[in-house]
């Protein structure tokens, strides 16, 4: 699994629905350079869950909790304490273990700007599969430029499960997703867009990237 380190940082997240912004710390960790493959998730699960075929597409079709147990799956895999404890449907989090997790909302936003402030972290269409030059349909991870901190498909192509619930007192267990996807209009491929689901809930255009802490 390709990780690239991502330095700490402070990030600004915004929430349209409730006009509400706020800032985060963001202690250095590392990401992966791609959203998990098909390839690398039947590896170590054994399954293929997406809707379209290919090695080096991203996996889709994955729950918010199928990525956490792939996450216990792959530390314990490679010999790392897992970062999460699964007990039925409760999922929590060890942040000292260094095994593979998914990132933080503000982990990932931080990690989408790489160090910018607009919208997107370059030209669109150079950056990322969308609605508009994706012909519909998933592509292979890396097709795209990298930001500039060497993180592939940030956004387009899939949308990226994260660790965070959207905001439990009014979606309760609900949990974050960031990126865009290849159906997405532009407006949606943007670094502060939020999106929300069940953990339980999966769909042809979210996938996931893993990350690890220190």
């Amino acid at each position: 699994m390709e990780l690239v380190p991502v330095p700490a940082g402070t990030v600004t997240l915004a929430d349209r629905r409730t006009q509400s912004s706020w800032s985060v710390e963001v202690r250095p960790f590392r990401l992966g350079v791609f959203p998990v493959t098909q390839a690398e998730y039947a590896a170590v699960t054994g399954e293929w869950p997406s809707s379209s075929r290919g090695d080096r597409l991203p996996v889709e079709s994955v729950s918010w909790r199928d990525a956490a147990r792939f996450c216990v799956a792959l530390s314990r895999r490679e010999g790392l304490p897992p970062a999460y404890a699964i007990v039925g449907d409760v999922v929590s989090w060890d942040p000292a273990a260094s095994g593979y997790r998914l990132p933080t909302e503000a982990e990932w936003e931080h990690a989408c700007r790489a160090g910018t402030t607009g919208p997107r972290y370059g030209p669109l269409d150079e950056i990322a599969w969308y609605r508009g030059n994706s012909g519909e349909r998933i592509h292979e991870v890396g097709g795209r430029r990298p930001n500039a901190w060497g993180l592939h498909d940030m956004l387009g192509n899939v949308w990226d499960w994260c660790w965070d619930r959207y905001d439990p007192e009014v979606y309760g267990t609900y949990r974050v997703l960031r990126g865009g996807g290849w159906f997405d209009e532009h407006w949606s491929c943007r670094a502060s867009v939020r999106r929300r689901s069940h953990p339980t809930f999966r769909v042809d255009d979210v996938g996931f990237r893993v990350a690890r802490s220190g």
